[in-house]
């Protein structure tokens, strides 16, 4: 099975804020210190050395990879940016990967003989020709891994943002437990343990779109090997393509693992010490459309307010945010992906997606795999465990509706 995202810890300071639009730039504006921030820069109120570890990891963040770095045999894209980029680096994407495998009942397999779950996008062989000639031998397709044909189910997913992560990050797994267990029956979450390759256990996953990675550093080394083709520390084995072993060795130049583990360390500490994009003020129509969020059951799942653990990083440190999520699987019915063996989850099952910085994504492909193009689609797509509040929404006057998407366009 493959699992593709990303992580570990480092530093910051939450502040709260408006966007602003200046010069064609999007800003934080802290009311607390009164200091602006580009939307992508890090918390701030930073030391120095967090600083430069902040600016070192955004530079191995947005560096394309090449053959003479591991890159391939297969892989989605040749940087982590060049993925993670709506509104500012590190945030969304409108790329979208492709999981496949075959269901049958409710036993899902993920086709790992033949490449599968994750079906890579590109191979070594796409590359421009000053690159390709290194390794003549590799008689790989330029579009990648073939979905093979005894796959029934074939999801996308897009690119998730990683603004404010590091919070989450530093949020016991405790927390989630508690949040399961205080949510009504009719749509309660629940956690999805998945192996913790530091911990030696299963822990609580909390990134990606079935939480079925559990830290930052451990989604970094896994995206980076599934993502991107470079092998490291804790994810050292090649992933053949299409399941074949043997086209590795004439499609791939560098010897295991292709990292030593600093590049990975360095998307880490980009991601941890990466500011959430504060929300908007709230004119009149939009206040009303926060209360209304509240009344129709959304804040249920897309819980406003968490708090962090005790953490060495001041920023991280026992802080409320505000992500809009439970980071909690729940049943969604039909708006499931299909794709089963990511920990617990289930083909039904998703991650509750966090709101926080969603207005940068607008209009373009929201939910996992992009079906919806305006959040009254999104809300609208919404079923099992979420149908309720969908349900209330639709119920909604015209006005009403406009107010909860005019809400919803402030965070």
């Amino acid at each position: 099975m493959r699992v593709i995202f990303w992580g570990r810890t480092l530093f910051g300071v939450v502040t709260t804020g408006a966007l602003l639009a200046s010069c064609g730039d999007v800003r934080t504006e802290s009311l607390a210190t009164n200091t602006e921030a580009l939307v992508g820069d890090a918390f701030t109120g930073l030391t120095s050395d967090q600083q430069l570890a902040f600016d070192d990891g955004k530079d191995a963040f947005e560096e394309e990879e090449a053959i003479t770095d591991g890159l391939g045999p297969v892989f989605n894209e040749k940087s982590c940016a060049n993925c993670h980029s709506v509104g500012a680096v590190g945030g969304s994407g409108t790329q979208f990967e492709v999981r496949a495998g075959k269901l049958t009942g409710t036993s899902f397999d993920s086709l790992t003989t033949e490449g599968g779950q994750l079906f890579d996008l590109f191979s070594v062989t796409s590359l421009p020709g000053n690159q390709k000639h290194l390794v003549p031998n590799c008689t790989l397709a330029k579009s990648g891994e073939p979905i093979p044909g005894d796959a029934n189910v074939v999801a996308q997913r897009r690119t998730t943002a990683l603004f404010g992560l590091g919070l989450v990050d530093a949020t016991p797994d405790a927390t989630f437990v508690a949040l399961a267990a205080a949510e009504p029956p009719a749509f309660r979450g629940r956690v999805n343990m998945v192996f913790n390759i530091a911990a030696g256990q299963n822990t609580v996953g909390k990134f990606g779109w079935k939480a079925q990675v559990p830290t930052l550093h451990q989604f970094s080394g896994d995206a980076y090997l599934n993502e991107m083709g470079i092998t490291n520390p804790e994810f050292s084995v090649e992933q053949p393509p299409s399941g074949n072993a043997g086209l590795v060795a004439d499609c791939d130049l560098v010897a295991e693992p292709e990292d030593d583990g600093d590049d990975v360390d360095a998307f880490t500490d980009f991601m941890q010490l990466l500011a959430p994009v504060d929300p908007l003020p709230e004119n009149t129509f939009a206040q009303v459309g926060d209360a209304l969020f509240t009344q129709i059951g959304c804040d249920g799942c897309h819980r406003r307010n968490l708090t962090s653990g005790p953490s060495p990083i001041a920023a991280l440190n026992n802080q409320t945010y505000h992500p809009f999520s439970d980071f909690l699987l729940h049943d969604m019915g039909t708006l499931g992906d299909g794709i089963g063996n990511n920990g617990l989850a289930t083909v039904r099952e998703m991650r509750t997606a966090p709101l926080w910085g969603i207005r940068l994504l607008m209009p373009k492909n929201l939910l996992h795999d992009g079906r919806a193009k305006s959040f009254e689609a999104a809300i609208l797509a919404h079923d099992g465990q979420g149908a309720n509040a969908r349900n209330a929404f639709a119920a909604l006057t015209g006005t009403q509706k406009a107010q909860v998407v005019e809400f919803l366009g402030t965070l």
